[in-house]
């Protein structure tokens, strides 16, 4: 009954309130949470969790001993599916996030072998403020709600820096250097657990390098990466 109730509700909010997919614009069914069918079918995948020593992989070698890394789907600016990390991180839909992140780790089980624990990339203070989430923190529920991993503010933002976006790769790591450290407690918490360090998408890696970085201070840990999106990095 309660569900038929929900379902009523949700028809009922959809008349007055029309929901879209972000991609293309189509009005969505009751039956399509956050992408239209069509959308959804055609996402560019990455089927890099498939790929030995695959291109976000060789992005880190050499940098941080990361033990595998992944992106869900592949981001082009300009591409209509850019669409959907601004919307998750701009307008206010976080849940997407979440949504996706699950529904990525549910389709590449393998990869999530030996993973006990999910750490997102933090928001400074200020900036989460501004924004009211960290797009992160919903990414990592997702893949815990998939995997069954327990979600840890393990790095926490020590300081404010300006945006990434628009700045080279040398810009970025000199941009990053210093922003972020260890949480309270996280030596004893983390130490010889596998973890999986999660952000909404890569480009240079800066960001996801020197969070790995802070981690691989706990002894014994072993650090992987999983974003949902991905630039194209071959």
């Amino acid at each position: 009954m309660i569900s038929t109730i929900k379902q009523w509700f949700g028809a009922a909010l959809d008349v007055v309130l029309p929901r879209s997919c972000p991609v293309c614009g189509k009005a969505l069914g009751s039956d399509e949470p956050w992408l239209c069918r069509r959308c959804l079918r055609e996402l560019p995948l990455t089927h890099l969790d498939q790929v030995p020593f695959n291109a976000m992989e060789q992005l880190f070698a050499g940098k941080v001993p990361i033990e595998r890394a992944t992106g869900y789907f592949y981001y082009e600016k300009g591409s209509p599916y850019a669409a959907i990390l601004h919307d998750i991180k701009y307008r206010h839909v976080p849940r997407m996030a979440q949504w996706l992140a699950a529904r990525a780790l549910r389709e590449m089980p393998p990869f999530a072998n030996g993973i006990t624990t999910v750490v997102p990339v933090p928001l400074h203070a200020d900036k989460l403020a501004r924004r009211g989430y960290n797009q992160s923190e919903y990414i990592a529920r997702g893949v815990a709600q998939a995997t069954g991993a327990t979600v840890v503010q393990a790095v926490k933002a020590v300081r404010s820096h300006t945006t990434q976006t628009h700045k080279g790769a040398l810009e970025r790591w000199q941009n990053i250097q210093g922003a972020y450290g260890l949480a309270r407690g996280m030596e004893q918490r983390l130490a010889g657990k596998h973890v999986l360090l999660v952000d909404d998408v890569v480009t240079t890696g800066s960001t996801l390098e020197a969070c790995a970085a802070t981690l691989l201070d706990v002894p014994n840990i072993t650090v992987s990466l999983f974003t949902l999106a991905v630039a194209r990095l071959d």
